[in-house]
């Protein structure tokens, strides 16, 4: 599965590692991605989500149901 945030979008960036001698190489900088489990009481059923960490705190925020109707407003089937 792709490492993104189903709530903000968050994808990976991308940059180089830089060694000692300043030799560069490819990298990428994977956001923290976690799959979280909600009580959905509108639909009366869990929600599995794949939320960065920020999501998490944003999902604490507003409550699930805002965030969902987010979610299914971006496209996302939930």
């Amino acid at each position: 599965m792709s490492a993104h945030c189903m709530l903000t979008g968050a994808r990976p960036g991308f940059g180089n590692r830089i060694s000692h001698s300043h030799r560069r190489t490819p990298r990428r900088f994977d956001p923290n991605i976690q799959s979280k489990r909600y009580w959905l009481p509108s639909e009366s059923r869990f929600v599995r989500l794949r939320l960065s960490t920020k999501g998490i705190r944003t999902v604490d925020a507003i409550g699930v149901e805002a965030a969902v109707a987010r979610i299914r407003a971006r496209g996302v089937r939930v």
